[in-house]
C-alpha cells in the first residue's frame, strides 16, 4: 500500500511536479517561460513554412509508412521532397502522391509516363515491393495520375538503422 504523501514526495523528488514548480515562480518568470515556449513553437512553424516555399512542396519532409518500397525505403525512413512544377516527371522517379478519398500520401516509383503534345502528362506508379501497379489504389475509374496529384518528389532521405 502506497500513501498519497509518499507518491507526492516521489513526484517532487523526480522533477515531475511541474505545477509545483510553476507555482513557485513569480509572474515575471512565468511570463518569460510562456514567451520562450511561444518563440520555440513559432520558430518551428516559420522553418516549416520556409521549407514549403523553398521546396515547392506542401509537405517537404515525409515519413515512409509501409514496406511497399523496400528495399529502397523502409518504414520510418524520412524523405526530403521538392515539387517544382516545371520539372518533368520521368519513369524511375520516386514520387509522393495523394489520391482523392485518401488522407495519407503514398510513396511509390513512376513506371510509365504518357506525355501529350500539348504538355499534359499522365503517369502510372508502383511500389518496388508490390506485385502490381497502383491502379487499385487510385480513385475508382482513375487509371493514371497527373501532376496535380503529386505532393513531391524524393530528393534525399534519412534512414534509421
Amino acid at each position: 500500500m502506497v500513501r498519497a504523501g509518499a507518491v507526492g514526495a516521489h513526484l517532487h523528488a523526480s522533477g515531475l511536479d511541474i505545477f509545483g514548480d510553476l507555482r513557485k515562480m513569480n509572474k515575471r518568470q512565468l511570463y518569460y517561460q510562456v514567451l520562450n515556449f511561444a518563440m520555440i513553437v513559432s520558430s518551428a512553424l516559420m522553418i516549416w513554412k520556409g521549407l514549403i516555399v523553398l521546396t515547392g512542396s506542401e509537405s517537404p519532409i515525409v515519413v515512409v509508412l509501409s514496406g511497399s518500397m523496400e528495399p529502397a525505403f523502409h518504414r520510418g525512413d524520412l524523405l526530403f521532397l521538392t515539387n517544382f512544377r516545371e520539372d518533368p516527371i520521368r519513369a524511375g522517379e520516386i514520387v509522393v502522391f495523394k489520391v482523392e478519398g485518401r488522407d495519407i500520401p503514398i510513396v511509390h516509383r513512376v513506371i510509365k509516363v504518357h506525355e501529350k503534345d500539348n504538355g499534359d502528362i499522365k503517369f502510372l506508379t508502383k511500389g518496388d515491393n508490390n506485385e502490381v501497379d497502383d491502379r487499385g489504389l487510385y480513385k475508382e475509374g482513375q487509371n493514371w495520375l497527373e501532376k496535380k496529384d503529386v505532393v513531391g518528389r524524393a530528393r534525399g532521405m534519412l534512414f534509421w538503422l
